[in-house]
């Protein structure tokens, strides 16, 4: 990346040899600073960024000196904004190509504005995998795998030319072609650096990532985090991000788990713990004698969950263990030996034993693994723990609450209802509580050999013992790359998992991602006609309302172990304890506890079959083992030749009519709420996720371009494609808008009071010529990170959000499509205000924009309110000023 002038720290420069080389690298040690061994070490990751690439432009030495005053800085209620560039960022498809997309477009506006188009090129390493690529449509078959991938070539061919072309289009940029594994697993398994060498120069890895799960890579000690696919390109062009200094909360961890315990109970208990401690906005970092009892996988599978307990990281320093897992992934042993020779060298590396290592935190809290039980997470949010010893009066109390997170509102006469069905000839029986979809999935877990091989021993005992799950339930098995598969074979485990339905049904986000693709139609018409409250358990992360299936109400999240267990059971209302999963063939009752597997089976098998040589295999041949995308044909040249006709790929029209000049400030007259929203809206309600119903305003667009349903595919399919992103926004059928009163993508048309869907609203409101806005309660915009989520509500012409707290990334993303995100004040909201969201909105801006400023809005008939808004740093106030940060960067790159 280039300077814009001398580094004032290049007195810092030291020279280390490791092997036969000499290496170059800013020894924050020769700084001579008390603070420096203060520091946590996520913030001495920050520091050594700064120091490296300070130019008194993007990065000053002011910045430096803010982030070695990280004790005192940390505490200042208003924030202290500093500069962050990352070594690299990666990119899933999902988002890939929409940033692919964007790419292109950005050239063709470059180009308008008399630029050179080559200068929109990644500057920033990017890696892109493609895994977000596979629908359960066959899932227990022995070829479910071939052809669950042979039907995502066919539907996303288009996307994956498209791709082909970024590749040798755009420099810089590294591709991981379709069925390689989850995007967050290759980053832990083969891509991450954890140590950079640029030219012999030697700092830490750090990346920026197109999903909240990018924290997965915090476990092998790489400081990531999640941002929107818009902030994401911005760091790929070479801007920094621009954040406020955070707090460190230290988790301290002692003891040791229970014989029952897994990861995934660890980290359920984590999440609820730190839900309830409170650390958005914040870093975590893990710490204390504990830590040492945690394998790798274990700590990425934590770190994982990060945006489940709503942390910005969750961090796990390098320590011996890391480099253990490096050498069993098959990293290079040179590179192993820069990596610790480096680390030791900075004091970055990390022994969890020595307390007089431990760094000063913002706070502290911690856990004895001794109290982690066995757990399970839901039915609605992923930090709802529910321990499984109480699962069976959970859910019983869950049905009978009020709706909401922990109720189904279903009255008590109806809560032993039994509905019987036929599937394949035999005679079924569906109830509340009863398990349709059982999944094996997301990167969270199938990352981990432990609770991995734990399943599948866990499968061999079952059959063993005689049981087995009935076949209407959809079972599935998604590992998160080739190596698990190669585990799983050797350590012959597979062939019980297949008896039980486990069949491995393609490498990616599947069912946690809501491509859990159809179950049964019987079982879809005793579910609807009933009011049945049906469930899925899946080992996946996220579990929000119409998520994971639109007949699955309740979905929990588990660990692989339990997974399988429930299916066993085939329903979530039982006490393992008192009841028996099934019986055998002679009527001998079988209880989880008699097929359970120890930890001491499971380490010595995973010890046994988890080798370096299974990771050599697999990464050896990664980016060219896919017979299919090789033979794909690619356009070539740098401007991409877009088709009128495709409802795949389209040029969008974010950059339409833009000026060299930078446009005046402008506020909001007599706007309309398009949508008036409680508490806990997430980015799964805003953003099209998932398939697309056939009565939605995006099927009626491609019915009306002579698509069949069949053909509709999944909105993450067509991400490239704004006209169908627009109609997917906020077309969710678990939304709840204020103005209708129940689930589901609709809103009123103010002025007519006609209901409509939200984008057909949006449309009337465009005609008319009256801009929008949304007001919302409480984390609006928690969960994924994603850039639709910002750039769907801007298509559909929301100028601005009011708001009375926000997730961090959504926020930005809202900032980085030019609209504005408002705050209520303290203790105010909608109802204080004795707002109904049927009034109209003036929101005028002062000419000079500051950070934390507050303006008053206007309401029809006379009253008003103040309001925060919330861009929180300069670099915001610029992006939002020139309408966005892509338009901010088109600007620079055409100067």
């Amino acid at each position: 990346m280039a300077s814009e002038g001398p580094n004032p720290y290049s007195h810092l420069l030291s020279d280390v040899k490791i092997g036969d080389k000499t290496y170059k690298y800013f020894d924050l040690a020769a700084l001579k600073d008390a603070r420096y061994e203060r520091l946590p070490f996520s913030i001495r990751v920050l520091l050594e960024s700064a120091i490296r690439n300070c130019d008194n432009f993007q990065v000053k030495e002011n910045d430096v000196e803010s982030i070695l005053n990280w004790e005192k800085n940390q505490t200042d209620p208003k924030g202290v904004e500093v500069p962050f560039r990352p070594a690299r960022v990666i990119l899933q498809d999902f988002t890939g190509v929409p940033a692919v997309v964007d790419f292109a477009a950005m050239r063709d506006a470059v180009k308008k504005l008399g630029g050179d188009p080559e200068n929109i090129n990644p500057i920033c390493p990017a890696d892109l995998v493609i895994d977000h690529s596979v629908q359960v449509e066959f899932s227990r078959t022995s070829d479910a795998l071939q052809k669950n991938q042979e039907l995502e070539f066919e539907r996303n061919r288009e996307r994956f030319v498209f791709l082909k072309w970024g590749a040798q289009a755009l420099q810089n940029m590294l591709i991981v072609p379709p069925g390689s594994g989850i995007v967050h697993q290759v980053n832990l398994e083969y891509l991450a650096r954890v140590v950079f060498d640029q030219n012999q120069l030697l700092f830490p890895d750090s990346l920026v990532g197109t999903d909240s799960h990018t924290t997965m890579i915090n476990g092998l000690g790489v400081v990531g985090w999640g941002v929107g696919g818009i902030e994401a390109e911005a760091v790929m062009l070479g801007q920094a991000v621009s954040m406020v200094l955070p707090k460190v909360v230290g988790y301290r961890i002692t003891g040791n788990l229970s014989s029952l315990a897994t990861s995934t109970d660890v980290v359920l208990t984590i999440t609820k713990h730190l839900r309830q401690v409170g650390v958005v906005g914040k870093f975590v970092e893990f710490y204390g004698p504990g830590v040492q009892q945690l394998s790798l996988a274990d700590r990425a599978t934590i770190s994982n969950m990060c945006p489940e307990y709503g942390a910005t990281i969750g961090f796990f320093p390098v320590d011996t263990t890391t480099i253990a897992y490096l050498r069993q992934s098959n990293r290079d042993e040179s590179k192993i030996a820069q990596i610790e020779t480096y680390l030791k060298a900075v004091r970055m590396f990390r022994d969890f034993s020595d307390a007089s290592q431990d760094p000063v935190f913002s706070e502290k809290v911690e856990l004895d693994l001794a109290d982690v039980v066995p757990s399970v997470s839901g039915p609605k949010r992923p930090h709802d723990r529910v321990a499984v010893s109480a699962m069976r009066d959970d859910f019983l109390q869950c049905l009978g609450n009020k709706i909401g997170f922990k109720g189904f509102g279903i009255p008590a006469d109806q809560h032993e209802k039994t509905v019987p069905f036929v599937y394949e000839g035999k005679e079924y029986t569906l109830r509340h509580g009863s398990v349709v979809i059982s999944a094996i999935t997301s990167c969270t877990n199938t990352s981990n050999p432990s609770v991995m091989l734990g399943a599948g021993l866990l499968a061999k005992n079952a059959v063993e013992a005689g049981l087995s799950v009935v076949p209407y339930i959809k079972t599935s098995l998604s590992p998160g790359s080739g190596v698990v598969t190669h585990y799983l074979q050797h350590s012959g485990v597979t062939p019980y998992l297949q008896k039980l339905g486990f069949d491995i049904v393609g490498y990616g986000c599947m069912t946690c991602i809501g491509n859990s693709g159809p179950i049964p139609e019987p079982i879809v018409e005793a579910i609807e006609k009933n009011d049945l409250v049906c469930c899925g358990v899946l080992s996946g992360n996220r579990n929000f309302e119409g998520r994971i299936h639109p007949n699955t109400r309740a979905n929990y999240l588990a660990s692989p172990l339990l997974v399988i267990a429930y299916a066993l059971a085939g329903r979530v209302d039982i006490d393992f304890e008192k009841e028996p999963l099934g019986h055998n063939d002679a009527g001998e009752a079988v209880f989880l506890r008699d097929i359970w597997p120890s930890r001491e089976t499971i380490q010595a098998v995973e010890q046994e079959h988890v080798v370096p040589a299974m990771f050599k295999d697999v990464y050896a041949r990664i980016t060219t083992g896919n017979e299919r995308w090789n033979k794909l044909e690619a356009p070539q040249g740098k401007l991409y030749p877009w088709d009128s006709n495709s409802t795949y790929i389209k040029s969008p029209p974010f950059f339409e009519g833009m000026t060299k000049d930078v446009p005046s400030v402008s506020g909001i007259r007599d706007a309309y709420v398009l949508l008036n929203l409680g508490d806990s809206v997430t980015t799964d309600h805003i953003s099209p996720a998932g398939s697309i119903a056939r009565n939605s305003p995006a099927a009626r667009f491609l019915a009306a371009r002579g698509l069949t349903p069949r053909e509709f595919n999944s909105y993450g399919s067509r991400r490239g494609n704004d006209a169908v992103m627009a109609r997917g926004t906020f077309a969710n059928i678990r939304l709840v808008n204020k103005f209708i009163g129940k689930a589901g993508p609709r809103t009123i048309h103010i002025p007519s009071g006609e209901e409509l869907d939200v984008f057909d609203a949006s449309e009337r409101y465009k005609e008319e010529g009256r801009p929008v806005i949304i007001l919302a309660g409480k984390e609006y915009g928690s969960g994924s990170s994603r850039d639709w989520a910002a750039k769907g509500p801007f298509l559909l012409g929301v100028r601005a959000v009011i708001a009375e707290s926000y997730e961090r990334i959504h926020r930005s993303n809202l900032v980085g499509m030019g609209i504005i995100p408002m705050q209520y004040m303290e203790g105010q909201n909608a109802s204080t205000l004795g707002l109904t969201g049927k009034e109209t909105f003036t929101i005028t801006l002062p000419e000079e924009l500051t950070t934390g400023m507050i303006v008053t809005v206007q309401v029809n008939g006379g009253s008003s309110f103040d309001a925060l808004v919330r861009f929180d740093t300069e670099v915001e106030l610029a992006y939002f000023q020139h309408g966005g940060i892509l338009n901010y960067m088109i600007r620079k790159m055409s100067q």
